[in-house]
């Protein structure tokens, strides 16, 4: 029997909505729910949750996903996706909750503010459930070997998601960099549209 899977996080690299409604970016339709309704659609995993903590944003979140996969793409139906908290509450501990509506063995994936890894990824591992955490895992050495801990006592897996690390771009430089020599100097730059700062900003 296919694990089921809970997602915690709402936001853009989830559903593709963000703070201002639909996402313009090249995240649109979103990255977590695509990939698990795909996977649900090829029996690969059973039920799908999603928590985040404004159940207000829930309808509009609902209709995106929608707009952007249900009337897009085959068998993709994302009104199977459970959601919490409830339509219209506001609760920033809705994800208590909702871990108690899975099982041990099933699957969290964690797309939230950074500083919300570590209460959200311990509580799910003590529950028994294997956890994916996207960058950063937590904030610091200690909290990292604690979920580690946790993890080995518990028998589960957690894991740290490091997308970027498969684009083209970074393996290009990656390549490249292996031929260059010892570095005695090196600079680099990151840029970042405007439109997912705001994302960012949103979280604080």
């Amino acid at each position: 029997m296919p694990p089921n899977v809970l997602m915690f996080g709402t936001g853009e690299y989830t559903t593709g909505f963000t703070a201002q409604g639909a996402s313009v970016s090249d995240k649109k339709t979103g990255v977590v729910a695509l990939v698990m309704l795909d996977l649900k659609r090829r029996k690969l995993v059973g039920r799908l949750g999603m928590v985040g903590t404004n159940g207000k944003k829930m309808p509009q979140i609902r209709a995106h996903m929608q707009a952007v996969l249900g009337d897009v793409y085959t068998d993709i139906d994302p009104s199977c996706i459970e959601t919490f908290p409830a339509d219209g509450v506001v609760d920033a501990d809705a994800y208590l909750q909702a871990i108690t509506q899975f099982a041990a063995g099933d699957v969290a994936i964690i797309f939230t503010p950074d500083d919300t890894h570590k209460k959200i990824a311990l509580a799910c591992l003590e529950h028994g459930l294997h956890v994916l955490l996207t960058k950063p895992p937590v904030k610091t050495l200690e909290e990292h070997l604690q979920l580690a801990e946790v993890a080995r006592t518990k028998g589960v897996l957690c894991a740290v998601e490091v997308h970027k690390r498969y684009d083209p771009i970074y393996i290009d430089a990656r390549d490249r960099i292996a031929s260059l020599g010892p570095f005695s100097f090196f600079n680099a730059y990151m840029s970042q549209p405007k439109r997912q700062l705001d994302t960012f900003r949103a979280w604080a």
